[in-house]
């Protein structure tokens, strides 16, 4: 495990599903992704709760690490929890295109990021 905080990682785990959410539902596939990513964040059930909780507020926003390493691992996970459901949704793009501007990952970093994670950049998948 890195040296990355509890509360950075239970952070990590909210905009998971803050993410999986961006839809209006979480499918089997996003919940097995995000349950997966819980564990390998070294958190347990009750933070997996707590995330979810958090997720379905009214209150429910991504919080950007400042850490560059940070900011990376999550616009990977980001993308992963959005390919999930194999359907990108409007309302996950736009999420994620603001984290990435909020972020400055932009262009070319960007591009290569997606690509590392989806394959061909203008591969997406479909509904």
């Amino acid at each position: 495990m890195s040296e990355q905080s509890y509360t950075q990682r239970q952070r990590h785990l909210r905009n998971l599903v803050v993410m999986a959410l961006a839809d209006g539902s979480i499918g089997q596939r996003e919940v097995d992704l995000v349950a997966e990513r819980c564990v390998e964040l070294g958190l347990g059930q009750a933070e997996l709760e707590s995330a979810l909780s958090f997720g379905l507020g009214d209150d429910a926003a991504l919080e950007l690490p400042a850490d560059a390493e940070q900011r990376e691992s999550l616009m990977g996970d980001l993308v992963r929890i959005m390919a999930a459901d194999g359907h990108l949704a409007e309302a996950e793009k736009r999420l994620f295109a603001l984290a990435a501007a909020r972020m400055n990952i932009t262009g070319d970093r960007l591009h290569q990021l997606l690509a590392s994670i989806l394959g061909s950049p203008s591969e997406e998948p479909s509904a």
